[in-house]
């Protein structure tokens, strides 16, 4: 008998109230600064009943996408403005409708994180850091060994840079990480620049540099940005997705 998985958990219906509101906003068709319908209209709209929308509305408040006050119509906040890290957290989790920027910008924003938290792993945890490059100098050559590699690369050095916040904040990324590093470890020339940058870092963590690792981490964390603005087009492609 072939073994039998789990059945997927289907949501609740105000997870699903939540998750069809944030798709809304995200894809305009509530767009920001506009207001939401009539609460019995919305209901209606969503398939819902009243107390569930309501339930779904007030997670949408905590997190920041929308604006409740009594007695008047709810406001779609800006929310690249207005939000927090639970917004994003919840782009992520809407990858087929991510906006066409957006992983430029987190790119960007990892320019700026990954130099630091790899020269406080290596001044923290040396020889934890050689091990673990060591283990990833011969990976197979494939897109998904080398996105199973990165992010565990990744995810080890912001533990062991003894930041919890910088762990935070890389695991909220870390779906969207996998789906996105499939598509980018699918050219040759993204694995290569990444084989070099683990021998590159070895050598910097063999000879305890933390701060030549942080300009080698910040060199190539541009480069690969730029080779992602590079290559977009054919990550997109059907056959590399």
């Amino acid at each position: 008998m072939s073994e039998i998985k789990p059945w997927p958990v289907p949501q609740k219906p105000a997870e699903l109230a939540e998750n069809r509101l944030i798709e809304a906003i995200l894809t305009n068709v509530f767009p920001v600064n506009s207001y939401l319908p009539p609460e019995r209209e919305l209901a209606v709209l969503l398939g819902v009943t009243r107390p569930t929308l309501r339930e779904a509305l007030q997670r949408l408040a905590r997190d920041g996408w929308i604006e409740i006050h009594h007695g008047r119509s709810t406001r779609v906040r800006d929310y690249w403005r207005e939000g927090n890290l639970l917004i994003l957290s919840a782009i992520t989790r809407n990858m087929k409708i991510l906006p066409d920027d957006f992983v430029p910008h987190l790119l960007q924003v990892r320019v700026l994180l990954a130099p630091e938290y790899t020269r406080l792993a290596i001044h923290n945890s040396p020889s934890d850091v050689i091990r673990l490059l060591e283990s990833i100098q011969n990976l197979p050559d494939t897109s998904a060994e080398f996105t199973r590699a990165d992010l565990h690369l990744h995810t080890r050095l912001t533990i062991l840079s003894r930041n919890p916040v910088f762990t935070l904040i890389f695991n909220g990324f870390s779906d969207l990480y996998s789906v996105m590093g499939q598509r980018y470890f699918s050219i040759d020339q993204t694995r290569d620049h990444s084989r070099s940058f683990y021998k590159k870092l070895l050598s910097a963590a063999l000879s305890n540099d933390s701060f030549l690792a942080e300009e080698v981490t910040r060199n190539v964390m541009k480069e690969s940005s730029d080779l992602w603005n590079l290559y977009q087009g054919e990550f997109d492609t059907p056959e590399n997705t």
